[in-house]
Formats: structure tokens, sequence, C-alpha cells
């Protein structure tokens, strides 16, 4: 296979089979819907929707000072999550700007499971292995050890449940826990990217087709659809959740992005870019250049990444992320804004889409938050 020949999951052929609409994505093939998007992202804030996530990069990290060099590496206190137990946090550089968003899983006390974005996944790893000169720890690319089938929205705990003995019930959010589904193995984390309750699954990829077709029978009664990249975009938008690359980049520090509290100061030991964090924390203190904001549409027309957001005349901001949001019936976007226009209610801002000044409300973050 040429290198430029995009990468295929081991759930390619069944995708294929269903009639999935394929994309690239980040090198990948990867399914972008199976019908209508708007179904696919109704039925998983409704009922419950399937995903193929084997596109994540998965790295794993082990060794007697596995913690150490994850504290040092990354911006969170790693050390402290408990086994079983999930965290979000970020790679970031020395100036500050951020590489990836990240979920590290802690499997146990010297083994820890990094999960990057698939567009950043080279870039963690190698950051890394570079960072962990020095430490007593081994850092192994696991890309190609695990297909992640994810099954997201309120009907997924049921659907697991009728495969599994595991204990659900138990699992709190950002938690994980080894068990079998459909008699395969898996590791079963609480996690998702939808604003649902949910699950992914990591499996061997010779056990995705298996454990695919296993949840979609167990699903099919309620309602459980194959659901593509598309609709996971527009739910996870409608959840206030920062996607890399569009709310996240290199230029811009944790809390440039709102998300300062994922940096851990008081943890021990140096970590890389905590000098120009502390910095970049104390001046959002002081006076944030932009904050990031939501924005629902007055009208009918759709913001896109890097349309201008305008007030009086003046270009006071960008979006990053636009869409039209199935459970609030109107356009939405993310975008960082002027501080003086960041506040919820704020009047006379619009965007400039193509050349006219579309209204918008700013609101706060997130536009959609689920019943618990």
């Amino acid at each position: 296979m040429s290198s430029n020949e995009p990468r295929r999951t081991a759930l390619d052929a069944l995708h294929r089979s269903l009639g999935a609409t394929m994309t690239d994505f980040a090198g990948w093939d990867m399914p972008l819907r199976y019908g209508s998007e708007r179904d696919e992202h109704v039925a998983v804030r409704t009922r419950a929707g399937l995903f193929d996530l084997s596109h994540m990069g998965e790295i794993t990290v082990t060794g007697p000072q596995a913690a150490g060099l994850l504290n040092h590496a990354l911006v969170g206190n790693i050390a402290s999550v408990g086994v079983g137990r999930a965290r979000y946090t970020m790679i970031c550089r020395t100036d500050g700007g951020i590489l990836d968003d990240l979920i590290v899983y802690r499997l146990a006390e010297t083994e820890y499971l990094v999960v990057a974005n698939a567009s950043n996944a080279q870039v963690v790893l190698d950051a890394l292995v570079e960072r962990s000169a020095g430490f007593d720890a081994e850092v192994r690319d696991d890309r190609d050890a695990y297909a992640l089938i994810a099954v997201q929205g309120p009907e997924s705990p049921g659907i697991l449940k009728s495969l599994t003995d595991a204990d659900l019930d138990g699992l709190k959010y950002y938690a994980g826990l080894p068990g079998t589904v459909a008699d395969v193995p898996a590791l079963i984390a609480r996690t998702g990217y939808t604003g649902e309750d949910g699950f992914e699954l990591f499996v061997k990829p010779e056990h995705a087709v298996e454990l695919w077709q296993a949840l979609t029978e167990a699903g099919s009664p309620v309602g459980l659809v194959p659901c593509g990249l598309s609709c996971r975009d527009t739910l996870r938008l409608e959840a206030g959740m920062p996607l890399y690359g569009h709310e996240l980049s290199t230029g811009l520090t944790p809390f440039d992005a709102g998300l300062g509290r994922v940096v851990k100061f008081e943890k021990e030991g140096d970590f890389v870019g905590r000098e120009a964090l502390a910095e970049a924390a104390a001046r959002s203190a002081k006076n944030p250049p932009r904050v990031l904001v939501g924005l629902v549409a007055e009208g009918r027309r759709i913001p896109r990444a890097g349309y201008p957001v305008v007030a009086a005349g003046a270009v006071i901001g960008e979006v990053t992320s636009g869409a039209p949001s199935p459970t609030l019936g109107r356009p939405i976007a993310m975008a960082y804004v002027d501080a003086a226009h960041a506040a919820p209610g704020t009047a006379g801002v619009g965007v400039d889409i193509r050349g006219s000044h579309e209204p918008y409300e700013v609101v706060a973050l997130p536009f959609y938050k689920r019943q618990k």
C-alpha cells in the first residue's frame, strides 16, 4: 500500500456494506454518514448511536516511573489518577501552546493508556518518547493493537448490560474497567464525545466486526443506529466540547481556550510548559485577550470556521466551529471573541457570512446539557 493511501479500520468492509459515505480523516478512511446525519444525531440524543473511532491514537506508557513521566510530559496531575479511572488532559509545548488534548486511562499501578486525536497521534507519540529520557518508563505505539467502538446515548447502558456482566452501574463517568462484551475481551470506558451517557470499547482489531454486530443486534429493539463523524461533530459542538484544529491549537494555551483548570501547577516536579503556562494564567486572570463563547443564530444562515465575528462594523473575533443544531433547531457556533463582547446576552454581535452581517446571540457554553 502506498503511503498516501488512507488507512482503513478493521470495520471498513462493514461500513461499506452499510452504504456509508466514506471520507479521508487524518489519513484514515472513515464513515462520514450512513444516511441522514440529522437522523443519526437525533438517535444519539434520544436513543443510541454506534461509532467506529478506531482512528484514534492509543499509546501505552508502562514502567516504575510511568506516572512521573506523564506528570512531566502532560499538564495534568496524572499520578493522582486512581487505577481504573481516566482523566482529560493536554500535552503542551514549552511555550504553552497545545499540542493535543488527551484522555489518559490508568489501567494498572504502572500502566497507562494515552488516547490522542487521530490527527496528532504521531506528534504526541514523538513528544512522549522524547520526554521519556531519564525516566524508567517505556512509551509504546499501540495504534495497531486496538479497534475502538463507541456506543453513545441514553439507551447505551441498557444495550451494553445485555452483553456484559461487568459492573456498569458501578462504572463512573471517566472510568474504565476490563471485561468482556459479547464474549469479546474489552476495556470498557464510560467516556465519550457526544454530551450523552455512553461507553467506549477498546478491543483487538480482529474482534471489532463481531462486537459491532453484537451491539447492532442488541441495540436494534431500542433504535440504535450506526453513526458517522459528521453527527459526532454536531453532537460535540452542542455539548461545547473543543475540537483540536478548531478550538485548540499550538497558537493557544489551555487558558486561552477557557480550559486552564486542566493545568495542575500544584503537582510535584517540573512539567513541560510550566513557566509559559504560569504567565498565561496570570495574563488571562487580568486581561483575557479573547474568550471562547457560544453563538446562536437568529436567522438560518450557517456560520463556518474562520468566519469573522463582528460588532458595530468591527471584527471582534472568529468562528472556530459552526453547524446547524438539530437539538436547538437553529445554526450555532463556537467562537473566540474579544472579552468586552463575551458576556451572554451581549447585544449587537453578528457573524460576517460572505459579506452579510447576520445577527447572533452570545450564550454560555455548552448549548446542550443532558438531564442526569
